[in-house]
């Protein structure tokens, strides 16, 4: 089912018998659904020229807002990190740089 779907079948005017009871998950990959980033006050930022690919971030991230193709890593996924910083915490080469949300070009 598709956010849109989602959506259109439950909204302010739906009545208590179209929504679902709450606690239950109806659906698999519905966390995909939310952007959950926007609530963010600390930001990560990546020197890319710091990185040395070694993706030691990558599986720490428990937003999966680190993505990686081919074996290395691409910039945040910033819709659903949370600014955590977990991932700068393990960098061993300084790469990743954690901000006030809305500093992230003062960098």
């Amino acid at each position: 089912m598709t956010k849109e779907n989602m959506m259109r079948m439950i909204n302010e005017t739906s009545s208590w018998r179209e929504i679902t009871a709450g606690g239950f998950v109806y659906g698999e990959g519905n966390s995909e659904f939310f952007n959950t980033g926007d609530w963010r006050v600390r930001t990560p930022v990546w020197d890319e020229s710091k990185c040395k690919q070694c993706l030691l971030c990558y599986p720490v991230c428990p937003d999966s807002s680190i993505p990686a193709k081919n074996g290395k890593r691409l910039d945040f996924d910033f819709d659903h990190c949370k600014g955590c910083a977990i991932c700068a915490r393990v960098c061993p080469f300084g790469a990743i740089a954690v901000v006030a949300a809305g500093e992230e070009d003062a960098q």
